[in-house]
C-alpha cells in the first residue's frame, strides 16, 4: 500500500508551460489582496498598539527627559547662587576688612594723639613739679637759713 503511493509521486513530472505564470498571477493577486484587505489592517492595529505602549513608555522618558533637565537647571542654579554668595560674602569680607582697618588706623591716630598730649601734660606737670619743688626747696632753704642766723 505504501508502496504504490511512492510510485505515484514518481510518475508526476512538472513541465513548465503557459499556466505557470497564470498561477505566478494569481500568487502576486492573492498577495496582494491580502495585504489590502487583512495584512495591512493588523499591521496598523500592531503599530497602534505599539506606539501607545510606546507612547505610554515615550511619554515616561520623555518626562525623566524634562525632569533631568530641570535637575540640571536647578543644580546649576544652585551652584550659580552658592558661588554668587561666595562672592558676596567675599565682598562683604573684604569690606569689612577695609573698614576694620580705617577704625584701626583711626584708633592708633588717636591713641597715638592722645599718647602725645599726655605727654605735653606729663611733661608740663613735671615742669611745674620741678618749679613747685624748686620754689619749695628755695622758701625752706631761707626758712633754715634764717632758723639758723636766728639760733646763731
Amino acid at each position: 500500500m505504501f508502496f504504490p503511493t511512492i510510485l505515484a509521486f514518481q510518475e508526476v513530472r512538472l513541465i513548465p508551460d503557459g499556466t505557470l505564470f497564470i498561477h505566478i498571477a494569481l500568487i502576486l493577486l492573492m498577495i496582494w489582496i491580502l495585504n489590502r484587505t487583512f495584512f495591512r489592517p493588523i499591521n496598523r492595529v500592531i503599530e497602534s498598539r505599539e506606539r501607545n505602549k510606546g507612547g505610554r513608555f515615550g511619554e515616561a522618558q520623555e518626562i525623566l527627559r524634562e525632569v533631568e533637565k530641570k535637575q540640571a537647571n536647578y543644580n546649576a542654579a544652585i551652584l550659580e547662587a552658592r558661588s554668587r554668595g561666595y562672592e558676596l560674602i567675599a565682598a562683604e569680607r573684604n569690606v569689612a576688612m577695609t573698614q576694620r582697618q580705617e577704625k584701626i588706623g583711626t584708633v592708633k591716630a588717636e591713641v597715638e594723639q592722645r599718647v602725645a598730649q599726655q605727654n605735653e601734660e606729663l611733661n608740663r606737670q613735671t615742669a611745674e613739679a620741678k618749679a613747685a619743688i624748686a620754689r619749695d626747696a628755695e622758701n625752706l632753704a631761707e626758712k633754715i637759713s634764717s632758723n639758723i642766723l636766728k639760733t646763731a
